[in-house]
């Protein structure tokens, strides 16, 4: 595992980090719009 961080720059760990957190947040906005949008029909 240290050897596959070693080859990995630092900068490629941060954008990878960065990407994931939005790509939740994006699909639980989603989620968020679809349950209520379901509640209010």
């Amino acid at each position: 595992m240290s050897n596959m961080e070693e080859k990995l720059p630092r900068g490629l760990w941060v954008r990878l980090i960065i990407y994931v957190a939005v790509g939740h947040l994006f699909a639980a906005f989603i989620y968020l719009l679809f349950t209520l949008g379901a509640q209010n029909r």
